[in-house]
């Protein structure tokens, strides 16, 4: 089916049907000459033959009215990555300098964060670094550059770093990246925790008040746990209530695998888009060229003699 973006325009459609009727239905004058009483043959199919020439120009002013018009058609559905709206929260507190391998954890964390990247392109990445505040370095965005360059900027060891992100606090953390999340309609969601230690603000039930609020918001909260000792029972309880996981890498190969982990975890989804509405130019534009063509062909000597 054939719609049009701007249908008002083949009213002028009129003008055309008129000129085409007024073609066909008038009486040609004749010019009488000085034939001595020469026999006249009436020709049988030349004069509808001339009439459709003279048609040609009619119908050629029709095409340009419909291109005019806008003729569109339905695309046809296509399908597209279902996006995944991935918030990393990142602990700069200062026991994240700790060696961890060759380097320090903060480290370590932020080279896994980066190859996570690359094998997760289309989805939007965001990312907050927290102690006893946070604050949101990089918004969600499908961009990740700014993510694989922020590193520097805030390592634990810094001494331009604020003194107030020098603690823990993941549950004031975790409340930040939901309100984060929640701000973005279209995807999954998911928090991906990175820390070393306990969080004070977890107890007393906050943790699971925490995690049934992200839960109710369809927020997953993976935990990796960059530390030798074991993964506090708090946040243990927000991956268990959330539907996540649950990591505590010992080692920087380790690291990596949690991250491939991860991501087999939350495959890559397709879902089914509405075909959009395009342009359809093309047919008519052919019909106009071939008009065109016959027009220029019938002014190669079909002309109409009045005798």
């Amino acid at each position: 089916m054939i719609s049009f973006t701007s249908p008002w325009v083949l009213a002028l459609l009129v003008v055309p049907v008129a000129l085409m009727a007024w073609v066909w239905r008038r009486q040609r004058g004749r010019v009488a000459m000085p034939f001595d009483h020469g026999e006249v043959i009436s020709p049988k199919y030349w004069p509808t033959v001339l009439k459709m020439c003279e048609s040609l120009p009619v119908l050629l002013l029709s095409t340009v009215i419909i291109i005019l018009a806008g003729p569109q058609k339905m695309g046809v559905p296509q399908a597209k990555r279902k996006m995944t709206n991935i918030q990393f929260c990142v602990d700069v507190s200062g026991s994240m300098t700790a060696n961890f391998g060759e380097a320090t954890r903060y480290d370590e964390a932020m080279k896994a964060i980066n190859g996570f990247l690359d094998f997760r392109e289309g989805d939007a990445f965001g990312l907050t670094f927290f102690g006893n505040a946070f604050i949101h370095w990089v918004p969600l965005t499908t961009d990740a550059s700014a993510i694989k360059c922020a590193p520097p900027f805030m390592h634990p060891n810094k001494p331009s770093r604020p003194d107030w992100f020098s603690g823990t606090e993941v549950g004031r953390a975790l409340k930040a990246c939901h309100e984060e999340l929640i701000s973005r309609a279209e995807g999954d969601r998911l928090i991906i925790l990175i820390s070393d230690g306990q969080s004070g603000d977890l107890m007393g039930g906050q943790a699971e008040a925490i995690a049934e609020q992200l839960k109710k918001d369809n927020i997953i909260v993976h935990d990796i746990h960059i530390a030798n000792e074991t993964v506090p029972a708090e946040i243990s309880t927000i991956a268990m209530i959330t539907g996540g996981a649950v990591f505590n890498p010992t080692d920087p190969e380790t690291l990596l695998s949690v991250f491939e982990k991860i991501d087999q975890m939350q495959p890559v989804e397709m879902e089914r888009t509405v075909g959009e509405m395009m342009d359809d130019f093309s047919p008519f534009c052919l019909v106009a060229l071939c008009i065109a063509g016959l027009f220029q062909v019938s002014l190669l000597g079909w002309r109409y003699n009045p005798w």
